[in-house]
């Protein structure tokens, strides 16, 4: 078992960071070839999913249709401002289970696992627990 903390830099107010390298290399670190890979974002204004990796436009249209739906400014009564982040982080969700087999993460052709950021820029955690049989 291995239990990682990786800092993923985001560079926009909302933004979809691919971090399948950071998640393989933890993977790869843990030695596990049969297991789970955890990966958990420890914010409230953050989330971690799956989807499509092959064309950038699909995650130029989550992030669209997520404004969209959840704009900046709506009469939130949050005091610091970011209530649409922490709603889109909900939605979202802070948490992704990935089956390991041989060693690598059990993902579809087209999938990646995101970091998402909803209200950066800022610099962010994200804890990747690797749990399983090793050689």
């Amino acid at each position: 078992m291995l239990i990682k903390r990786l800092s993923v830099p985001t560079s926009s107010h909302t933004q979809m960071i691919n971090i399948d390298h950071l998640v393989e290399q933890t993977v790869q670190e843990s030695g596990v070839q049969t297991g789970i890979c955890h990966v958990f974002v420890t914010h409230t204004t953050a989330g971690v999913t799956i989807n499509e990796n092959a064309d950038p436009n699909v995650v130029r249209d989550i992030l669209a249709e997520l404004n969209k739906i959840i704009p900046l400014q709506d009469n939130y009564t949050h005091m610091e401002g970011n209530s649409a982040a922490h709603i889109k982080s909900s939605l979202v969700g802070c948490a992704q289970t990935i089956p390991v087999e041989n060693g690598r993460l059990v993902l579809g052709t087209w999938q990646s696992v995101f970091f998402c950021e909803f209200d950066g820029p800022r610099q962010r955690k994200v804890v990747v627990q690797v749990v399983g049989q090793t050689n």
